[in-house]
């Protein structure tokens, strides 16, 4: 039987196996030995080019050039990231919000913030401060289906992955966007006693309406470094209401931190930049300042 060549989409990635959606059907590969020299793993979200005999497995043996890619969850090729936070158990943690945000508007992705479990708490002040920044955002109560639907709408067609702490719900709001996922979520696995870390690697879901949805691992921590805020003008670019009271100002290598005359610090100081979000670029670019030059390229993904 002879070998064909295929075009893809990396569903998943596992303990060094990659399957792979074609037109022909899934196929499971392994990668060719390059990519490790050149430096480059596949990942989830990565459009690949793979040989098979049609018998469902195969190797992948090309990489497509990426519109963007995230190290940490490993993704590639986003239209959109979910970033997920829950009112009550885990608490609304800003920084970690602001921090995954700053990342997706680095790399060209489309964010979307949602606040889960709108029955323990209210949502409103914490909507307030994204729709402040020309984000868009919702409120969300799986269990009761409250803006379950516009969730479905936003990652209908889209290549999306939901990010966001341990515990807030993901798994849970994407069974009940797609019912036919079944994923499992934190409560299933505490019943097998399994804690609350359900979702241990990236994997893409087909949509009915077509586009994909991964359910990512959970974090708590953020390193800036690995997301390529590295320097302020990424960091600027992070914040897009800070970027753009930056184009006003009279300083032109101004921190945006403590200058005075400084726009931005104007604008926050009117009230046009919430001030969690003000805080927590600042704290971002003290944490930039913290990482030496050498660091920042032997990091540097």
């Amino acid at each position: 039987m002879g070998y064909m060549e295929l075009e893809g989409f990396v569903i998943k990635c596992l303990g060094g196996f990659y399957t792979v959606e074609t037109p022909g059907g899934m196929v499971t590969c392994r990668a060719r030995g390059r990519f490790r020299k050149d430096g480059v793993s596949p990942c989830a979200g990565d459009r690949v080019t793979v040989q098979t005999d049609g018998s469902g497995s195969g190797a992948l043996i090309e990489i497509l050039p990426r519109k963007n890619y995230l190290v940490r969850p490993p993704a590639a090729n986003l239209d959109r990231m979910f970033i997920i936070a829950s009112l009550y158990d885990p608490a609304v943690n800003l920084l970690l919000v602001d921090k995954t945000l700053a990342a997706a508007e680095a790399n060209g992705i489309e964010p979307v913030v949602i606040f889960t479990k709108t029955d323990l708490g209210d949502p409103e002040p914490f909507l307030e401060i994204y729709r402040l920044a020309g984000i868009r955002c919702c409120a969300v109560c799986s269990e009761r289906g409250d803006g379950v639907g516009q969730v479905r709408e936003l990652a209908s067609g889209k290549v999306s992955a939901f990010i966001g702490n341990s515990g807030v719900g993901k798994s849970t709001l994407l069974n009940a966007a797609f019912p036919g996922l079944k994923l499992e979520t934190g409560e299933i696995s505490r019943k097998l006693g399994r804690g609350r870390h359900t979702t241990r690697h990236v994997e893409f879901y087909p949509l009915p309406e077509g586009g994909y949805a991964a359910d990512t691992p959970g974090f708590s921590t953020f390193d800036v470094e690995r997301y390529r805020l590295t320097d302020v003008e990424q960091l600027v670019t992070g914040f897009r209401e800070i970027e753009r009271f930056s184009h006003d100002c009279r300083f032109t290598s101004c921190s945006h931190t403590c200058e005075k005359g400084c726009s931005v610090l104007k604008a926050a100081a009117e009230g046009k930049i919430a001030k969690s979000r003000i805080e927590n670029y600042g704290a971002m670019y003290q944490e930039i300042k913290g990482v030496k030059k050498w660091e920042q390229k032997s990091k540097h993904v």
